[in-house]
């Protein structure tokens, strides 16, 4: 029986000392720390060569066990198949790789229950901390999570009152603005097609739909779309452009990338021409937009940003900082043919 030999990991001290320098410049490349601690390109690009010459592989146990973390981060999201958020996850994935973390990511589905068991199943791996899109109606968790002192960033929504750094849209000023542009375009009975739901995001951009034809003395036409119930109420709801009615509805604002795209599919259903029957403004890019006939208007959220910035604020928290965070982007309107 041959036996053989176990190869010797290597270490860090094993690539100082192939490059000649310290430990500590080795360790400030592998997490990404380089320009923070100002060592020089040429420096950074001869460890990175004998970081994957020698096939360095980080001991994440030991590093746990002498630091205390686990050097993961728990992402709750509540619908990866949303191009919003599946685009924001690999933002996530890559800025958080830069400081040496690993993303865990998991999908709620907008469902409390899910939601919980996610955090729980996440806490139990010790993750550092947290970056969550929060599900409707499910605060108790966040809650928890805040009074316990755990590091979490919420995104793209937030819980009112609630002690917790956040990064969301300026959601107002995004549905203010569409609307504002339809008007100026000669539409006059604009219709909203929202989600019916508690959530702060949806509420404000609401508030900005009906601030805006408030204020240009025009019919207010929100149509409340369930969850569960997707496909039925927007069809429900679009009922009202066959031409009947005295009022009838000429350009249609999306609250949501979801909603735009369920939207197109009975508009095209139904036959109706954009522009020509009908205006439409949606939310978020999706490269489904590209395929209709005629290209969507939507506004457009600054995803990325959001995304490095919400890694940027939870690594802060995990290395101590007691700093509470709140940052609204704006949002862009992005010109197209269907208005």
């Amino acid at each position: 029986m041959v036996n053989k030999k176990k190869s010797k990991r290597v270490s860090l001290k094993d690539i100082a000392e192939k490059v000649g320098v310290s430990t500590a410049l080795v360790s400030y490349v592998l997490n990404g720390q380089e320009k923070e601690k100002r060592v020089g390109e040429k420096l950074v690009t001869e460890i990175r060569a004998a970081l994957k010459e020698m096939n360095y592989v980080p001991n994440h146990i030991a590093r746990s066990l002498r630091n205390g973390k686990t050097q993961t981060i728990g992402f709750i999201v509540t619908d990866i198949a949303n191009p919003f958020f599946s685009t924001m996850a690999r933002c996530v994935e890559d800025e958080a790789s830069k400081y040496g973390y690993t993303v865990i990511i998991g999908s709620s589905d907008e469902n409390c229950e899910k939601s919980k068991r996610l955090v729980n199943t996440l806490l139990n791996r010790q993750v550092d901390g947290f970056i969550i899109v929060p599900a409707d109606g499910c605060y108790d968790y966040a809650v928890t999570l805040a009074n316990d002192e755990v590091p979490m960033v919420m995104v793209d929504r937030y819980i009112p009152d609630l002690t917790s750094s956040y990064i969301v849209l300026e959601n107002f000023k995004a549905s203010f603005d569409a609307v504002q542009y339809l008007i100026k375009k000669g539409y006059k009975n604009i219709g909203m097609l929202a989600y019916k739901t508690s959530l702060i995001h949806m509420k404000e951009r609401i508030r900005g739909y009906e601030e805006a034809v408030r204020l240009n003395g025009l019919e207010k036409n929100l149509y409340n779309i369930r969850y569960g119930f997707l496909k039925s109420d927007i069809h429900k709801a679009l009922q009202s452009l066959d031409g009947s009615s005295k009022n009838k509805i000429d350009a249609l604002f999306f609250a949501t990338n979801t909603l735009s795209i369920a939207g197109l599919y009975q508009i095209r259903q139904m036959n109706l021409k954009v522009p020509q029957d009908i205006a439409l403004i949606g939310f978020d890019g999706n490269e489904a937009f590209d395929f209709f006939y005629s290209p969507l208007t939507y506004v457009k959220q600054p995803v990325y940003e959001m995304g490095k910035e919400a890694v940027r604020i939870l690594i802060e928290q995990i290395d101590g900082s007691k700093k509470i965070s709140h940052i609204s982007l704006p949002p862009q309107l992005v010109l197209r043919d269907s208005c």
